[in-house]
């Protein structure tokens, strides 16, 4: 279990590592000695990412790791929840996101954020809290966005729905 969770955490930063970094963070050919470039924090956060994922499997192996794990504790984490709509969820997060993808050259960064943090928000339940929800939906990314463009000078795609109407 630990493995397989490894691998598809280690391929997701990879997949952003190596294809959605450089196909959508512009790289300038000249950066200023004391500027970090546009895409140093997106691939650090990503090859984190993957080195967790390739820990977690490394782990794995390890025997205490197995005298731990008991069959019965992963059913416990899932609960009463059949497997099919576990899936379903999987697929619906794995859609989601392939829809974030898209829509960020359409909507722009922030506002595509903003929607996929609500779409996650209701895929795991958390909507319930629906004004707590809103304001992180809206807080959250709004912050990062304001932080990243503002103190380290991150330029995020625009959208292109936004240059037609002149924002």
């Amino acid at each position: 279990m630990g493995i397989t969770r490894g691998l598809v955490i280690t391929a997701l930063f990879g997949v952003v590592l190596f294809l959605l970094i450089p196909a959508y963070v512009p790289r300038p050919r000249f950066i200023p000695g004391f500027a970090p470039p546009p895409d140093m924090w997106p691939r650090t956060v990503s090859m984190l990412g993957m080195a967790l994922g390739i820990l977690l499997v490394g782990l794995s192996f390890s025997r205490k790791t197995e005298a731990i794990a008991d069959p019965e504790d992963a059913s416990a984490i899932r609960g009463d929840t059949p497997l099919g709509t576990l899936l379903t969820r999987f697929g619906w997060t794995m859609l989601v996101f392939a829809l974030f993808i898209g829509s960020v050259m359409l909507l722009g960064f922030l506002l595509s954020s903003i929607l996929l943090l609500i779409a996650m928000l209701i895929l795991t339940g958390y909507w319930r809290h629906k004004v707590v929800a809103a304001i992180v939906a809206v807080a959250l990314p709004l912050v990062l966005y304001l932080f990243f463009s503002s103190a380290l000078n991150t330029r995020f795609p625009v959208g292109s729905l936004f240059k037609a109407i002149g924002i």
